[in-house]
């Protein structure tokens, strides 16, 4: 069965310290910041994302859905709330497939539940990844370079020794 996550993500940026922050500074950065995020959650946690923020106030806007990094990434058109797509999404995924929905907005958690979704607060979700992160960075930690060369691999006493004998011989 095939779990789905879908993120509300200017919800989950203003919930987040770090996404806050990278806001503050500029709001494409916080965005690309948590397609990352969520795009290493997705790889781990084998469930497909997707992540909507809402456009509706942007004028004339068609919105757009596009594969970033593995994940979708919606942006909504012109008066459509990512709580409006959101609710449309749930309803699409058939009823068979898990569904979560990620935000800390209160009307849409009610509403997701009617449409038989489960959801995720921001912090709650927050956690999963960290979680997540953890359990996998084991398996994940880059591997230093080894060299090939016998003469690097071989021990150091040893090296010596051989060495000396080479010296011996040379004379």
């Amino acid at each position: 069965m095939k779990e789905y996550l879908i993120v509300d993500g200017y919800n989950i940026i203003g919930a987040w310290p770090e996404l806050q922050a990278l806001k503050e500074e500029n709001l494409e950065y916080a965005r690309a910041r948590l397609i990352e995020i969520l795009s290493a959650h997705a790889a781990l946690s084998k469930r497909i994302v997707i992540l909507v923020f809402d456009a509706y106030q942007v004028k004339k806007n068609s919105g757009s859905r596009e594969m970033i990094q593995g994940i979708e990434v919606i942006y909504t058109k012109e008066n459509v709330t990512a709580d409006m797509a959101i609710e449309r999404l749930t309803a699409q995924i058939p009823k068979h497939q898990k569904v979560f929905v990620a935000t800390s907005d209160r009307l849409q958690q009610e509403t997701i539940w009617g449409k038989g979704a489960f959801r995720i607060s921001a912090m709650e979700l927050k956690r999963e990844v960290e979680q997540a992160e953890k359990e996998h960075k084991p398996h994940y930690t880059p591997q230093l370079y080894v060299s090939n060369r016998l003469e690097d691999r071989i021990d150091p006493e040893v090296r010596r020794k051989l060495e000396k004998i080479s010296k011996n011989f040379q004379n």
